[in-house]
């Protein structure tokens, strides 16, 4: 498979409904979900991070891996991993709210697919968060101004553009640190720098040279990995900054969305995020 072919962009996936609106004065459990494909972090409201563990199941004699490559294959495969991870996890009679992560691209039939799976944990509401936007938020990024975002996972690496904490563009490559044992680190870097060299060349705007400018947040698996990061680093020819754990930013990202929700009065007006300059 060429890199052409490993590289993907769809701006009709951007064009199609956006995350649902965030519901206001929801009070009582939470749940904060990154189902990667890789590994599954949640993290409990008033307990923190309670699972980090490999994304499978055992439905019969052998091992099953319901998420590749950023995409949910086995609905059902996830919804028993959830209920054998969280079921026993959280306080009887409860209907928690739920928050999970998403790829940007193909998110559509991700978040759905996700929220069926989620049913299991019979939430009140399940509400999805693009993963780009949980990654800034656990950084404390100034959303107010552009950010690229590259998010190296264990088997998928997003590309993404924000702009007042919104997606306006994205590209991503079936390339994760899983590969590293068949492509080299200069190949996954090499990905990153084409996708982002697209969006320079197509960006009719200043969005995306201003947050070059600004530095290239990283997260993920990959961000620990200073072969990939070196490698970057000369390539870009921008500043590099690490989200503080890359591996855990999006759950935690996603807590951050969830104690915001929780936090906020029934009767009051959206409020923007508290964040930090980056």
């Amino acid at each position: 498979m060429t890199m052409s072919q490993r590289s993907q962009r769809s701006r009709a996936a951007l064009d199609t409904p956006r995350h649902r609106p965030w519901p206001l004065g929801r009070q009582g459990c939470g749940v904060a979900l990154d189902l990667g494909s890789a590994r599954t972090r949640a993290w409990i409201a008033g307990r923190g991070l309670v699972v980090d563990v490999p994304t499978v199941t055992f439905p019969g004699a052998g091992a099953v891996y319901p998420i590749r490559r950023g995409a949910i294959l086995d609905t059902e495969g996830t919804a028993r991993m959830l209920e054998r991870l969280l079921g026993h996890r959280l306080p009887r009679f409860t209907r928690p709210l739920v928050v999970v992560t998403a790829p940007v691209l193909d998110g559509v039939a991700y978040r759905s697919r996700a929220r069926t799976a989620v049913e299991v944990l019979r939430p009140r509401d399940v509400l999805t968060v693009p993963s780009a936007r949980a990654v800034a938020l656990a950084a404390g990024a100034d959303l107010s101004r552009p950010l690229l975002v590259v998010d190296i996972g264990a088997h998928l690496t997003e590309v993404v553009l924000l702009s007042e904490g919104a997606v306006v563009d994205a590209r991503r490559t079936a390339l994760g640190t899983t590969d590293l044992d068949t492509v080299p680190p200069t190949q996954m870097g090499d990905a990153v720098t084409t996708m982002v060299n697209a969006m320079l060349r197509q960006d009719r705007t200043s969005l995306t040279a201003d947050a070059l400018r600004r530095g290239v947040l990283l997260a993920g698996g990959g961000a620990l990995r200073p072969e990939i990061t070196h490698h970057l680093t000369g390539r870009l020819h921008a500043p590099l900054k690490t989200v503080a754990a890359p591996h855990t930013a999006a759950v935690r990202g996603a807590a951050t969305l969830l104690r915001s929700v929780q936090d906020t009065p029934a009767d009051a007006e959206p409020t923007s995020f508290e964040s930090q300059s980056f």
